[in-house]
């Protein structure tokens, strides 16, 4: 069987990594095992890490380090020499900021070079040219959170088109929250258009420059669109695919890459699949497939949690390596994997094992390639290319004053690495045979009888166009408080019922207003009063009067108060319980009304739908 014959051949290419091991990387693997032996000390280098790069004061870094170390002490994983560094900043780091902290925090970007790229020129070029000398291909990520504003973003973007022309560049990748600072679900068309015309601007510059291989071949440079959030995935794809539909692009090859963790990856691959067959049956050229397990999760699930929505990902990891494997199997049918070529995406050696086993059993192997990060198991990464020939790295880059945006990938692959679940966390000293191999070897062999069997649909599946409310919902008949979940703009359902409130609130010159009462004592009351014109400021120039409103009179204010001080509806002898239940009854019909309470703030004040649906839930 495939995944017996995988196993066989992960455990050759795990004995033969662990001949290949350097004595610098015996090191660091044994201050790794340090870290998983002592937790505690993970969450100090994160605190180290986040603290000690982000501040540009010596003296406040070496005060928000020093306190660290005060209530923590010096993690035990650290090596002599480090240890001895961390005691003499204890000592005197305040008093020497301006040295010290320089010094130290260098130490620690040295330190995480195995994993970042410096990215200074000199730096980098000299990197890649060790790397083209060991026919290592290099894939260069630009590390950076979402931009903030939009000349931000052209500067990301020209960045990214300097990259393309450089000649010792080959292959980047990019995100699309670092080249369109204003992507909003909501403004789903218009962000398509903004986004098409930027990646048309890299497929342009990536179409007009090549890259020498080592064998002198000249190859195309290409762009890889990264994914990123969930509330992004529907963007990122469209904006792929639309942008290659031009015809300027049908001819060239480009990548996007897809999160296995998320369940709606696998129906999205199927529409690549039959979008790129489309292509190459038009004279297209094929397309580029990286499948990654996903590396995002602490983010999606703080997301779900302030929103309240259930968690993008699968709950488990079986499910994960699962979906994997099930979109590596369906990625490698000889019909799909020459409109989409794959590049699979791991450091699990059973995962790249698999995919090695699937191909040679479709005869499909030219059409994908193995691809690891940079700094990552270095010496599996020379063992496939040993016994298996070409291996693609993910190389994060980023130079010293841009530093602070690699804190947040560093604490992403600590968490990552540390996972009790992750291949990596067993990797420093793994033997094959010994009971974490087999560990690992039973949870491959799990996932894989699992392939059929894991979910496919999505966990989000919020409709605000058709749900419906029971009367009898809410704290009132569960006994327990849930937070009111906010929608979901990143869907498609959703999307469409803002467009349906936008239609019903969005008013014209010759639409008549609406009336809207007073009411007292449960009685309405529009004629005889003063009425005030609520004008749409969405429309000022257009001068549309949405509403008419009745105002009340120093006698409705009385009649008012009176009603209230004599209590009708015995509110006052009411129990708690039976209040209670009222709010509850209350809170059903505001969840019913959410669009119109939606759609009548936008019209009466110009808040957009976004703020507007927080406040209702």
């Amino acid at each position: 069987m495939i995944m017996e014959e995988a196993a066989a051949l992960a455990a050759a290419w795990q004995k033969r990594a662990g001949e290949l091991l350097t004595s610098r990387e015996k090191g660091v693997q044994k201050q790794m095992q340090r870290l998983l032996n002592h937790p505690v000390d993970r969450v100090i280098l994160a605190k180290i890490i986040d603290q000690g790069f982000r501040p540009e004061d010596p003296e406040r870094v070496a005060g928000r380090i020093n306190a660290i170390l005060q209530e923590y002490g010096v993690p035990g994983f650290f090596g002599l020499v480090e240890k001895l560094l961390m005691r003499m900043f204890m000592g005197m780091g305040g008093r020497l900021s301006l040295i010290t902290v320089p010094k130290m925090i260098e130490r620690l970007r040295r330190n995480s070079s195995r994993a970042i790229i410096p990215g200074e020129p000199g730096a980098m070029h000299a990197h890649l040219r060790r790397r083209r000398r060991q026919g290592v291909r290099m894939n260069i990520n630009r590390l950076g959170e979402a931009v903030l504003g939009e000349a931000e973003a052209a500067r990301r973007l020209d960045r990214y088109i300097a990259d393309l022309k450089d000649p010792a560049v080959e292959y980047i990748s990019v995100k699309i929250s670092t080249i369109y600072s204003q992507i909003r679900a909501l403004a789903f068309e218009h962000t398509l258009e903004v986004l098409t015309d930027r990646l048309s601007r890299l497929y342009r510059t990536a179409m007009a420059n090549v890259y020498t291989g080592r064998d002198g071949r000249r190859i195309p440079k290409f762009v890889n669109l990264d994914m990123e959030r969930y509330r992004d995935l529907e963007t990122t794809y469209e904006a792929f695919v639309r942008t290659l539909e031009q015809d300027e692009f049908k001819g060239h090859s480009a990548g996007i890459v897809l999160q296995a963790y998320l369940p709606d990856s696998f129906a999205i691959q199927k529409r690549l699949t039959r979008w790129a067959q489309a292509r190459s049956a038009a004279g297209g050229a094929p397309v580029r497939l990286r499948i990654v397990k996903g590396a995002n999760m602490e983010m999606e699930l703080l997301e779900s949690a302030l929103s309240n929505w259930p968690p993008a990902p699968y709950d488990n990891k079986l499910d994960v390596d699962a979906n994997y494997k099930r979109m590596v199997v369906y990625g490698m049918q000889p019909e799909h994997i020459r409109a989409v070529n794959l590049g699979i995406a791991s450091h699990n050696l059973f995962d790249l094992a698999y995919a090695h086993e699937v191909a040679e059993a479709h005869r499909v192997s030219d059409y994908f390639r193995f691809e690891m990060l940079e700094g990552m198991a270095d010496h599996v990464r020379r063992a496939l290319m040993e016994m298996d020939g070409e291996v693609l790295l993910y190389a994060p880059v980023a130079s010293r004053e841009e530093f602070v945006n690699a804190i947040a990938y560093l604490i992403r692959r600590l968490d990552e690495n540390t996972a009790k679940e992750n291949f990596l966390r067993y990797a420093p000293g793994l033997k094959v045979d010994s009971r974490e191999w087999q560990f690992l070897k039973e949870r491959f062999l799990e996932a894989c009888r699992h392939r059929e069997s894991v979910p496919k649909g999505p966990n989000r599946i919020q409709n605000r166009g058709t749900e419906k409310f029971a009367e009898k919902s809410g704290t009132y008949w569960k006994r327990e408080f849930v937070n009111e979940p906010d929608t979901d703009w990143s869907l498609p359902a959703n999307r469409r019922w803002a467009g349906a409130i936008r239609k019903k609130w969005k008013k014209n010159e010759k639409d008549p207003p609406v009336d809207v009462p007073l009411v007292i004592a449960g009685r309405e009351i529009f004629s005889d009063r003063n009425v005030r014109a609520c004008m749409d400021p969405g429309l000022y120039h257009d001068h549309v009067c949405v509403a008419r409103v009745a105002t009340g009179t120093e006698k409705d204010a009385r009649r008012a108060v009176a009603t209230a001080k004599a209590d009708p509806d015995d509110w006052r002898r009411m129990s708690h319980e039976d209040r209670h239940a009222v709010l509850s009854r209350v809170a059903v019909e505001i969840r019913r009304a959410r669009g119109d309470l939606i759609g009548a703030a936008a019209a009466e004040t110009g808040k957009i739908f976004t703020e507007t649906d927080v406040e209702v839930s």
